[in-house]
């Protein structure tokens, strides 16, 4: 694994963030992040502001990793780079995606849940892969089957993930890091509710280093 995977893997949770108002709540965002020990963002395109709110967290936070997610199109990866952001995860195996990121030498984390979309990584010589919607789509069962045919990966399940099964996910040795988006819902964002962000993060490093060590 390269250093940006490793330290994925090192903090073990990855808020997929959602900012409807990047000029008032990225930064303050990113500092409860932080102070729970969750220093990685994935900032999803989902939301018009997200190349804002990736350079405000990244200028803020040089030492904090900040992503894009939901990436759709190599102009979305274009502005996204511009942003300040170090990987790249889209929510399918796009290869026209994959293929451009490679070439500008950006981190890329695609998603794939299917024989097909792990093999298609696997000749792009990938090494951590998205798993999206998790629990839609088989949940730690199907990660386990995956794995079979496809030792090679090390995978970030996201979707329907959060405290309750956060261990069920984070003891499997197939398991990098968990995406979710219950440290930062829309709800605690909008009441600046920073406190209780930087709480659920902190629990969510905690479960994550007893389920390894477990």
């Amino acid at each position: 694994m390269n250093e940006i995977e490793k330290k994925v893997q090192s903090i073990g949770v990855v808020p997929v963030i959602k900012l409807n108002n990047p000029d008032r709540d990225a930064v303050p965002l990113a500092k409860a992040l932080i102070d729970g020990g969750v220093p990685v963002a994935e900032v999803t395109f989902r939301a018009a502001g997200a190349a804002k709110a990736i350079k405000a967290m990244h200028d803020a936070y040089p030492e904090m990793l900040v992503g894009a997610g939901t990436v759709l199109t190599t102009d979305q990866v274009d502005e996204a780079m511009a942003a300040g952001a170090q990987f790249i995860v889209t929510p399918g195996m796009d290869p026209e995606i994959v293929a451009y990121c490679k070439k500008v030498g950006v981190q890329i984390f695609p998603g794939c849940t299917t024989p097909t979309d792990y093999h298609t990584a696997y000749k792009f010589g990938l090494e951590v892969l998205k798993f999206f919607p998790a629990e839609q789509s088989g949940g730690i069962a199907k990660i386990k089957a995956m794995s079979a045919p496809f030792p090679m990966f090390k995978v970030m399940p996201t979707g329907g993930i959060s405290l309750k099964n956060l261990a069920d996910y984070a003891k499997n040795p197939v398991i990098a890091a968990c995406g979710g988006s219950y440290m930062v819902t829309a709800d605690l964002i909008e009441g600046g509710k920073w406190d209780e962000i930087t709480d659920l993060c902190k629990k969510s490093v905690e479960i994550v280093k007893e389920a390894r060590n477990g």
